[in-house]
């Protein structure tokens, strides 16, 4: 009934304080009890087997929302476990791609860490053919799966690392480590989940490259992301003009 829908969660350039890009997040828009978080309905899509064609659904409303938007934009996509063992993902997503006339460099595939390497053959392979295609991966909640930088805190982990980097001394340090190992290799990291100007500046200092959460806007519908876009174009300084 058309009830799942895309929010646009921004994310911004850290050293530049420039918007470039958003996160997709799925939404139920329920006709009576309004807007549903996804813990609410994906685990029951997935057990019913009709996670794969409401994710497309989904991607589909925000490659068509955001093909207008500035070309310097781009958009990240969450995969799930299960569409990710499904060896026609990558197929499925570049004609999603050709049939919204969406360039495939300003897609991002998010997937995540365990789910990556539950199946690492087939993984390779989707990863390979999405690359070929020009649309980027993401490894998405690095160093809380099957990487052992979650095991130099010793304990379970029950918040993310951003959350309590002022509180912890090892997850300041996780960060640190991250950050340098991808600069080193020239892997831009994005840092989620931040909500204040404290986190904010933590995190700069600690070496990432983007950020994305609260601080920098809640979740917005596609109607909002173009008025937002409007206005900072509006308010942009003529191109070869200096500001102060």
């Amino acid at each position: 009934h058309g009830q799942f829908i895309p929010l646009f969660e921004p994310q911004v350039d850290l050293s530049t304080n420039r918007l470039v890009g958003f996160e997709v997040l799925a939404r139920w828009d329920h006709p009576t009890r309004g807007l549903l978080s996804p813990d609410l309905f994906i685990p029951v899509a997935e057990e019913i087997g009709v996670i794969a064609p409401l994710s497309e659904s989904v991607i589909a409303q925000a490659l068509e929302a955001a093909r207008g938007w500035d070309p310097s934009i781009s958009l990240s996509v969450n995969i799930s476990p299960t569409q990710l063992s499904d060896p026609w993902l990558a197929q499925r997503l570049v004609r999603l791609l050709t049939e919204y006339n969406f360039p495939a460099e300003r897609l991002v595939v998010e997937v995540t860490e365990s789910s990556l390497f539950s199946d690492l053959d087939l993984a390779r392979s989707l990863v390979l053919s999405l690359k070929n295609q020009g649309v980027r991966i993401a490894l998405d909640d690095f160093g809380t799966g099957f990487s052992s930088l979650s095991q130099l805190r010793l304990l379970p982990i029950d918040r993310s690392f951003v959350s309590s980097v002022d509180k912890d001394r090892e997850s300041a340090a996780i960060i640190k480590a991250v950050t340098t190992l991808a600069q080193a290799l020239s892997v831009p990291v994005t840092v989620e989940g931040l909500e204040d100007a404290a986190t904010l500046d933590r995190m700069v200092v600690l070496g990432a490259s983007t950020g994305q959460g609260w601080y920098f806007g809640k979740p917005m519908s596609a109607e909002a992301v173009g008025e937002l876009l409007a206005r900072r174009a509006a308010e942009a300084p003529p191109s070869g003009r200096r500001t102060g």
